[in-house]
């Protein structure tokens, strides 16, 4: 039997391998819609996948350790309210200009030496290497006056865990950015719920190229 097809006539084995080949197709075009409405339609330039959402790097409530003593929750610092998150970033800020003993100086230069705002200042870290101010911007004075206020208050804390604190912050000051960075470590296999690196300048600048939206939180 032949099947009469537009253009002229097929045989048999013509028209099947077309079925074959129509079915394949099929099947691979719903392979990847079921990817992309598994990952909850969430595509990257980075790929399909599990793509981290911002509601999964932004930390939430009272920090353990030192919230109810300055009087600060991680939800202050929100665009929705941005009065709010600068009255928080000045609470942040109060310890900025403490005197530090050599010990905890040695400790301060490590920990600020590992973070920067570049998203704002562009500067190689918060501090110099002689622990002086090398950004003036608010967001800066906030994670510093954090970093001293620990130094001083919870010595005990260990430098990763005082590193850690001031990378949340940052997350909520820039949280557009750090969810497109955060989805880039993920793609490359890096844990991107570890505040220090998704925050400090471990991974400073993988993020480049990412679309980000989003701004940031509080003044610069």
């Amino acid at each position: 039997m032949k099947t009469e097809m537009k253009g002229g006539k097929k045989t048999d084995t013509d028209f099947y391998v077309q079925l074959v080949i129509i079915g394949i197709l099929t099947l691979l075009i719903m392979f990847n819609v079921g990817r992309i409405y598994g990952s909850g339609g969430s595509v990257t330039e980075y790929g399909t996948g599990n793509a981290i959402s911002i509601s999964e790097i932004i930390p939430q409530g009272i920090p353990a350790i030192y919230g109810k003593e300055l009087g600060v929750d991680y939800g202050d610092i929100s665009p929705s309210n941005p009065r709010l998150a600068d009255a928080t970033i000045s609470k942040l800020s109060l310890s900025e200009d403490m005197e530090l003993t050599e010990a905890e100086k040695e400790r301060y230069i490590k920990i600020a030496g590992s973070i920067s705002c570049e998203y704002c200042c562009g500067a190689d870290s918060i501090i110099f290497s002689n622990g002086e101010r090398a950004c003036g911007c608010a967001h800066s004075f906030a994670m510093r006056g954090v970093a001293k206020y620990l130094l001083r208050n919870h010595p005990d804390m260990s430098d990763d865990d005082i590193l850690s604190e001031l990378g949340k912050w940052k997350v909520l000051f820039f949280p557009g950015i750090h969810e497109a960075k955060a989805q880039v470590l993920e793609s490359k296999g890096i844990d991107s719920k570890d505040y220090i690196n998704l925050a400090s300048n471990l991974y400073r600048g993988i993020e480049s190229g990412a679309s980000a939206s989003g701004g940031m939180v509080g003044g610069c």
